[in-house]
């Protein structure tokens, strides 16, 4: 007698129902811990509140993925095997504020845009459907490949260090230094007749750091790549589908051998612990910032859509507008959640729609399975201290590999884009792509422009969306039909 419960619904046994949802699990793990790891470092974090924010964000990817998965109420959950994740696509805005203003306060203003635009995407999540026919390939393309040149960039800061701080290309003198600080102190003492150091007043850095670009490091790099590749060439299966997890922890391996990383601060952390809200900074709501972040959201929920729909596809669950409403919605109550919990913007993991096709399991509850193990990492600090502890150089080699396949994910969309008899796709690629490179070339481009808007154009991949939509708008018009942008946003689901 046939089964009348859809494959989507099926209940699998625990046993099979805790491993797939771990594979699943391990799939996306790279991806979840990275986001965190990039932005802590970029607000200059202590290692105790980049370990917490590893903590949080697993244990909000596990919250979410729960509430997409199940579903909550008639308003949130798509109710198919969905795990959720932070996305990429907001790592670049959130390094500029990050780089504007550093610490607790840069922290407070990223989860205040996170908060704010989590409450702008749940409002708007019923008319991002009808937005589609903005975003056809020649848009969507331009704007993924943008994301991927843009985040490239951290890659290789990782690998050979940041151009400042501590692996900064040169150092101040420290014989210079010293003298301005002896000066600081003579000049503040009684009756001295040196007038006080100028507020601000900093020594130029003019040696050379040998930090910089260590063979050491860029070795590690390097054998972390080529396991990827080597693992992504001859391994099958699973093994594959992990690649870059397996070549991080061959690169940490290699790292604990050479004496390169320290235990200490996992020997600290506790075995358990609550994630509570607001632990790290209180938020701080700046209009630009959640216009910013917003922008982002609008990208990112139009990756959505198409992720939505061919997820649909592969488990023969057609998708009703208001199921993809709910769908789009939660991808607001993620990022919103992520916001208070000090996290980052969440949305549909696109490895993991992959990895429903690879594997053929179409049941939601494995996904659920996947969230209920995110929790539980969660809340486990050792864990989040244990990847904390990783040095960056380990990083940097799978950094090249994730942020290079967004970059050839955009590429692929593109691929199917018609240049030949529309020559204007061209111009929209071109100037897109030239605009939105301005903030990496040129970082200091803005100086002279009202302080207000800094926030809107120091992100290359704003400033490509907003020109690419209106380029196309320009050239090619707004079509109605949307086919073209859900098969787009389809193809995103490879980065």
């Amino acid at each position: 007698m046939q089964s009348s419960v859809h494959p989507v619904d099926e209940m699998l046994p625990a046993g099979k129902l805790t491993a797939l949802g771990l594979q699943h699990v391990l799939v996306m793990y790279a991806g979840a811990v990275a986001v965190p790891l990039i932005v802590g470092r970029a607000l200059n974090l202590p290692p105790e509140q980049v370990a917490h924010l590893i903590s949080a964000d697993l244990f909000c990817c596990g919250l979410i993925t729960l509430i997409q998965a199940m579903g909550a109420t008639q308003w949130f959950g798509i109710k198919l095997p969905v795990m959720m994740g932070v996305t990429f696509a907001s790592v670049a805005p959130m390094v500029s504020m990050a780089q504007s203003t550093g610490g607790s306060a840069g922290a407070g203003l990223i989860f205040g845009s996170v908060i704010g635009a989590g409450i702008v995407s749940i409002l708007i999540a019923p008319l991002i459907s009808r937005m589609l026919r903005f975003f056809p390939p020649v848009v969507t393309g331009t704007i993924i490949a943008v994301i991927g040149i843009s985040l490239m960039r951290v890659g290789v800061n990782w690998i050979f260090g940041n151009p400042v701080g501590p692996t900064a290309p040169s150092v101040p003198n420290p014989e210079h230094l010293k003298w301005l600080a002896d000066a600081q102190a003579t000049a503040g003492a009684p009756g001295s007749s040196l007038p006080p150091v100028p507020k601000g007043f900093a020594v130029v850095p003019t040696i050379p750091n040998p930090k910089y670009g260590d063979l050491t490091g860029v070795g590690i790099s390097a054998i972390v790549l080529l396991s990827i590749l080597l693992i992504a060439r001859f391994a099958k299966g699973f093994l594959a589908n992990v690649s870059v997890l397996m070549g991080i922890l061959i690169g940490g391996v290699l790292s604990v051998a050479m004496g390169l990383m320290d235990f200490s601060k996992v020997a600290k952390a506790e075995w358990f612990t609550m994630v509570l809200p607001f632990e790290i900074a209180t938020p701080v709501f700046d209009p630009i910032l959640i216009l910013t972040m917003s922008l982002v959201m609008v990208v990112v929920m139009i990756e959505s859509t198409g992720m939505f729909l061919a997820l649909g596809d592969m488990t023969d669950r057609k998708i009703s507008q208001d199921e993809l409403t709910r769908g789009l919605r939660t991808d607001g109550l993620g990022t919103l959640i992520g916001g208070i919990f000090n996290t980052f913007p969440y949305t549909s993991f696109s490895q993991n729609v992959g990895l429903v096709a690879v594997t053929g399991v179409k049941s939601r509850w494995v996904c659920v399975a996947g969230g209920v193990i995110l929790i539980v990492l969660g809340v486990l600090p050792k864990m989040g201290a244990l990847v904390e502890s990783l040095p960056t150089v380990v990083l940097g080699g799978a950094g090249l590999v994730m942020f290079g396949m967004v970059a050839s994910t955009g590429i692929r969309i593109l691929s199917n884009v018609d240049f030949q008899t529309n020559r204007n796709n061209a111009m929209i690629v071109a100037v897109s792509i030239g605009v939105g490179m301005i903030p990496l070339v040129a970082p200091n481009f803005r100086q002279w422009m009202p302080h207000a808007i800094h926030p809107l154009i120091e992100s290359g991949i704003l400033l490509a969306s907003i020109t690419a939509v209106a380029l196309n708008i320009f050239f090619n018009g707004a079509s109605s039909d949307t086919s073209a942008a859900v098969q787009a946003a389809r193809q995103a689901d490879a980065h």
